[in-house]
C-alpha cells in the first residue's frame, strides 16, 4: 500500500513539468525523490514511518476525536 497523500503532479507552485512530480497533499507540497520512495514504499521502506503521515494521521484522529 503506498501513501494515500501522494499525488502526481505536472503541475504547481506556478511552474508545469514534462513528467509528473510526486506531491505530498498531506505537506502541501512536492517532494523529493527519496521521499516518494518512502511514499511508495519501495525498498523495503514504508511511508507508514513518515513524520509528515504520522503527523497528518495523528491531526485527523484529534479532529475526528478518534481514540487513541
Amino acid at each position: 500500500m503506498t501513501c494515500p497523500y501522494l499525488e502526481y503532479r505536472s503541475e504547481g507552485d506556478g511552474r508545469s513539468f514534462e513528467t509528473a512530480r510526486a506531491y505530498c497533499s498531506a505537506a502541501g507540497r512536492f517532494v523529493q525523490p527519496m521521499r516518494a520512495d518512502l511514499c511508495n514504499d519501495r525498498y523495503d521502506l514504508s511511508h507508514a514511518e513518515c513524520e509528515i503521515y504520522l503527523n497528518h494521521e495523528s491531526e485527523e484522529s484529534d479532529r475526528n476525536g478518534d481514540e487513541r
